[in-house]
């Protein structure tokens, strides 16, 4: 316990239970951290919230449209009113859009992109430049940022060329980032989930469906991953077990990209 005392984090899509967010904000507080739960469906939020709270942690939620540049400073303003630092990004937020390539629209390969990738230029932009504001010591304060990204950041999927291309930006993206980051602390690592029992992963079924049991095949474990599995990936990436470790990527799906 305590791995994450005293930090200030935000998880955005945090709201979906059971999710990647969700899961991620809960696994913080019961470290220590105090937890921003964001989400469009701002009710789900601040069940989150209110569970985290109810369990002994500290978290709070607030309304937040990733796509939205004037969502992303309200709730850093609001973080940054009430703490004057950022520890922790999330940078989780996401939908999936699957279909063949045929079949994909302009605007549904645009809005796919602006939700997945988009937002994570808006989020980290603003973090960084919280993170490299001076502490009391001169030194930049630093802090982590983890993009959840996805296998489909890593191997071809048939059906999800939109997808793929938004994970396969946030992979890069977020090495650049800690390209530029490194010299003040902070911290940039990408997060490449398989398959994972989670809501998003009921809508990927339907949508994919044609798909579905030839991508399970894929997976030597023979099982689909719980979000605490990704939980933990994150909070190892947020706590300073891994402050030596930016720019790199963590795959964690059961086996399904070591073929």
């Amino acid at each position: 316990m305590g791995r994450l005392a005293g930090k200030i984090a935000l998880v955005t899509g945090g709201a979906s239970v059971p999710g990647l967010g969700s899961s991620t904000a809960i696994r913080f507080a019961q470290e220590g951290a105090f937890v921003y739960v964001t989400d469009r469906d701002l009710a789900g939020a601040e069940k989150v919230a209110a569970d985290i709270i109810a369990a002994g942690g500290q978290a709070a939620a607030l309304s937040h449209d990733v796509t939205s540049e004037a969502d992303w400073d309200t709730v850093m303003g609001a973080i940054d009113a009430r703490h004057g630092r950022l520890d922790v990004l999330v940078n989780n937020a996401g939908i999936a859009v699957l279909s063949m390539l045929d079949d994909t629209s302009l605007d549904a390969w645009l809005h796919q992109n602006n939700v997945n990738l988009n937002s994570v230029f808006m989020g980290t932009k603003r973090a960084v430049e919280i993170m490299r504001r001076k502490g009391d010591d001169g030194k930049a304060r630093g802090g982590s940022i983890i993009h959840i990204s996805s296998v489909a950041g890593l191997i071809g999927v048939p059906g999800c060329s939109a997808y793929a291309a938004s994970k396969g930006g946030v992979r890069l993206f977020s090495k650049v980032v800690a390209m530029e980051g490194a010299t003040d602390g902070i911290r940039s690592n990408s997060v490449h989930p398989g398959m994972i029992a989670t809501n998003i992963q009921d809508v990927a079924l339907k949508d994919n469906a044609a798909n579905y049991d030839a991508t399970m095949a894929l997976i030597p474990m023979g099982y689909m991953g719980a979000p605490e599995d990704i939980a933990n990936m994150n909070l190892f990436l947020a706590s300073d077990e891994a402050r030596y470790i930016t720019g790199a990527e963590f795959t964690v799906d059961g086996g399904m990209t070591a073929r």
